[in-house]
């Protein structure tokens, strides 16, 4: 069957592929458009194998909110060019909302999608971490998005309970700053604790520490440490005479999520 310039235009308009895979695609499948399109796909798929080894480090993240209800997507691909154009950032918009709608599960949804986009941009793309958070009695969420370069880089959601959406966007906004790992002490686990106690232990006797001081010592620092990586026991980054903690007063903090590009 003989190729036509129209043939080839209309599988480059459907595929996003240039002119020579679209001519190539369509004499290996004599001119057959759908057998044409598949045949890109799995010649896709096969350089995207050979793409997944290369480092993923930019990306984009999106958060949707409605109502109790808020979802925030991370997707994955090599170049901030990428990252920020227009079909990318479309992209993990769409899937955040389909996830705050319907929940995590619908993320499978978008598979075709990302396999046409690995085919169509020619990096290693893929869809990174997916939260999804609910409200529930006297609980309110709200969120916060740092965009750069027309994407989101660094988005959080805060659950919280016994308080305003305006408390919560404020710890949202800390969150995005300090980038806590925990949220309360009892999660961290134990052999993390474990172990920096034990460095700890290590380097106040290697300075010479008193035996008699070093039960204090290590406890200190230990706290200094759980200081970093825990939401409620940071400084307010806004008053930092006040922990979390006593910035929420009665409230309390349910449930948290981050997503930094590149972290």
């Amino acid at each position: 069957m003989a190729i036509t310039t129209k043939d080839v235009q209309a599988l480059r308009q459907a595929t996003g592929v240039g002119i020579l895979d679209a001519k190539k695609a369509l004499e290996e499948n004599d001119g057959n458009m759908e057998e044409a399109t598949k045949w890109l796909r799995v010649q896709g798929l096969a350089s995207a194998a050979k793409r997944a080894d290369r480092e993923a480090g930019e990306g984009a993240v999106a958060v949707v909110r409605n109502g109790n209800v808020a979802a925030m997507v991370e997707m994955r691909c090599e170049t901030d060019f990428v990252a920020k154009s227009d079909e990318f950032v479309s992209l993990v918009d769409e899937i955040a909302a389909k996830v705050c709608a319907d929940g995590t599960e619908a993320v499978a949804q978008f598979n075709e999608h990302v396999e046409k986009m690995l085919t169509t941009l020619k990096e290693n793309i893929s869809i990174g971490r997916v939260y999804r958070l609910e409200a529930g009695n006297d609980e309110v969420v709200d969120t916060y998005i740092h965009h750069q370069a027309g994407r989101g880089v660094n988005g959080v959601i805060v659950v919280v309970k016994g308080s305003s959406e305006e408390v919560a966007h404020e710890i949202a906004v800390h969150v995005a700053f300090t980038k806590p790992q925990y949220l309360r002490r009892e999660d961290v686990p134990t052999s993390e604790v474990d172990a920096e106690r034990t460095t700890i232990e290590e380097i106040s006797r290697n300075e010479g520490k008193p035996e008699a001081a070093l039960p204090k010592i290590i406890e200190g620092r230990l706290n200094g440490w759980f200081k970093d990586r825990v939401l409620v026991e940071q400084p307010y980054v806004k008053d930092e005479k006040q922990t979390i903690a006593q910035f929420l007063g009665t409230a309390t903090i349910t449930a948290f999520a981050q997503v930094v590009i590149g972290s």
